[in-house]
C-alpha cells in the first residue's frame, strides 16, 4: 500500500513512517520542510498523488483558542485533497478523554478536528492516544518557578512514543474503524507522583510541590485522561523509559 504521513518529520510521524517503510509499504513523508502546508493547502494534491491512506499528524503550533482555526483549515484542505484523490482510509491522532474536558482551548480544538473527520467522505480511524512520556518534562516546565514544581494529582496514564506510533501504523495498515482505537500506558500516575519519579531519575535540583491549582491539569476532573474500558495498552513503563537514553523530542 501507499501511505503519506503528513508531520512525517514530528516525533510520532518520523516514528510511523521508519515502522510502514520497514514494513515494505511505500511511505510519502510530507510536511512544510518538503513543500506541503496544510493551512494554505499547498502541496497537498502532490503529496497525496496515488495515497491509499492519509495519516494526518499534523499539530497546532499553539495550544490556546487559535488552535481549532488551525484545525478548521487545515482539515477542511485535508479532507477535500483526501477525498480528491480517492484516499481510502483517513487516520488522526488524539487524545484519551479529549471530549471530556471542555475548559481546555486545545482540546476543544481536537474535538473539532475529530468531528470533522467524521462528517467527512472519507473512511476514517482514530487513535486516541494518553499524554506522551517524552512530553513529562514540559509539563513540569509548565509549573515551574525557581527550584519548585507544583503539580495537582490529576490521574494521568503516560505512553511512550514509540507505543504510540506502532498503534497509528497498525491501525493506519487495517480497514477503517469508522471509530476510536484508545491506547495508553500500562500505569497510572498522579501527575505530582509522575514528577516526582521524574525527578528523582533526572534529578536537576528542583523538587515537587503538590498544589491542586497549579497548571494546566488542575482542571481536568476525575480519571477522564486514563485509559477507558477496551483501551490497548502499550508495553512499555515509565521508570524503565526513564533509564533510557532519549532523542530529543520535537
Amino acid at each position: 500500500m501507499k501511505f503519506t504521513v503528513l508531520g512525517g518529520s514530528g516525533l510520532i510521524g518520523r516514528q510511523v513512517v521508519q515502522l510502514l517503510s520497514a514494513a515494505g509499504h511505500d511511505v510519502v513523508s510530507a510536511s512544510r520542510s518538503t513543500g506541503v502546508d496544510v493551512i494554505s493547502g499547498k502541496g497537498l494534491d502532490e503529496a497525496l498523488t496515488d495515497a491509499d491512506v492519509l495519516i494526518d499528524l499534523t499539530n497546532s503550533p499553539v495550544f490556546d483558542e487559535s488552535s481549532i482555526e488551525f484545525f478548521e483549515r487545515s482539515m477542511s484542505n485535508v479532507g477535500a485533497a483526501a477525498e480528491a484523490a480517492s484516499v481510502r482510509h483517513h487516520v488522526i491522532l488524539s487524545i484519551v478523554g479529549v471530549d471530556q474536558v471542555p475548559r481546555l482551548d486545545y482540546y476543544r480544538a481536537k474535538v473539532t478536528q475529530e468531528n470533522l473527520l467524521e462528517n467527512a467522505a472519507t473512511p476514517y480511524s482514530i487513535v486516541r492516544a494518553t499524554q506522551f512520556f517524552e512530553f513529562v518534562e514540559a509539563i513540569l516546565s509548565w509549573t515551574t518557578e525557581g527550584d519548585t514544581v507544583r503539580l495537582p494529582t490529576t490521574p494521568l496514564q503516560p505512553v511512550a512514543g514509540a507505543d504510540v506510533a506502532a498503534a497509528v501504523a497498525a491501525a493506519a495498515s487495517g480497514n477503517p474503524l469508522q471509530g476510536i482505537r484508545n491506547v495508553a500506558g500500562p500505569e497510572v500516575f498522579p501527575l505530582d507522583e509522575l514528577g516526582r519519579i521524574t525527578l528523582a531519575a533526572r534529578p536537576d535540583g528542583r523538587h515537587v510541590v503538590t498544589d491542586n491549582e497549579a497548571g494546566l491539569f488542575a482542571v481536568v476532573t476525575g480519571d477522564v485522561l486514563t485509559a477507558p474500558e477496551g483501551a490497548d495498552l502499550a508495553p512499555t513503563h515509565y521508570r524503565d523509559w526513564l533509564q533510557q537514553p532519549q532523542p530529543n523530542a520535537r
